[in-house]
């Protein structure tokens, strides 16, 4: 018997900077520490997820990229590597991605290609976390027509608040004409500088907020710049320093996604 929790989740947001491959690299870790299987998709063109957990990728190894374009006759199983630690593995990204959405303009059935190349994949993991583009694209689209929960970061900037609207029309207009399964788990305020007014600000108005109400995961993640050294030495700043308050505050919010499950169809 299968007792895997099997949640697919994607951590998007149309724009970009607002913390989304810190969130899928270090929610990851977090689990993967609380003893679950955690795989990670990394679906940028900028393959940061991949360098983040220490992995490099030669033009000649098989990637995401092979895997939704279907060049090769390669199975899912051949792209995923496994890292450093114990539990955490992770399907590569390859700049090559970047030409994806070209090839996939004609081909058939092209919003569903990375469903179709991880079918079965999800029965291994406890929890699978897709890194996205910080752009509305195709390879957006196939990531959201994958998974079955939404976790989206927020800035709290102006800017990244205003732009939570589009991303809602978006997540909407998918669940309406493409996976129905799609719900939104929660926002997790990112980059919050407990100095500034305009942080205080903007974390009251996404408390406020109607249209969000009962989306706000309590735990905030804070300005740390420990996240950003992490990154440069290949590791989630759950594994590269455990006592920082990146550290803490992906551990918490950890904890909080594991107790929050979104509705099933």
């Amino acid at each position: 018997m299968n007792d895997r929790q099997n949640r697919i989740i994607a951590v998007a947001n149309e724009k970009g900077g607002v913390g989304k491959t810190v969130t899928v690299l270090n929610l990851a870790a977090a689990l993967c520490k609380e003893g679950k299987t955690v795989l990670v998709v990394d679906m940028d063109p900028q393959f940061n997820a991949t360098k983040g957990l220490g992995i490099d990728v030669s033009d000649e190894d098989p990637t995401v990229y092979d895997l939704i374009i279907g060049n090769k006759s390669i199975e899912a199983a051949e792209v995923i590597r496994q890292t450093r630690w114990e539990g955490l593995d992770l399907i590569p990204s390859h700049i090559d991605l970047a030409g994806a959405e070209v090839e996939l303009v004609n081909k058939v059935g092209r919003e569903n290609r990375l469903k179709e190349a991880l079918d079965g994949v999800s029965d291994k993991y406890d929890f699978i976390f897709l890194d996205t583009p910080p752009s509305l694209s195709l390879l957006t689209v196939n990531v959201l027509a994958y998974a079955n929960e939404v976790v989206i970061p927020c800035q709290t900037h102006p800017y990244a608040y205003a732009a939570l609207d589009g991303l809602f029309d978006t997540l909407f207009a998918i669940k309406e004409n493409i996976n129905e399964d799609l719900n939104v788990t929660g926002i997790v305020a990112t980059l919050f500088d407990t100095r500034t007014r305009v942080s205080h600000n903007i974390l009251e108005k996404l408390k406020s907020d109607g249209r969000y109400a009962g989306m706000l995961f309590n735990t905030v993640i804070r300005n740390n710049t420990t996240i950003a050294e992490s990154a440069g030495v290949g590791k989630p700043v759950i594994f590269f320093r455990q006592s920082s308050y990146g550290s803490s505050d992906y551990v918490s919010l950890a904890k909080e996604l594991m107790s929050r499950r979104v509705p099933s169809h």
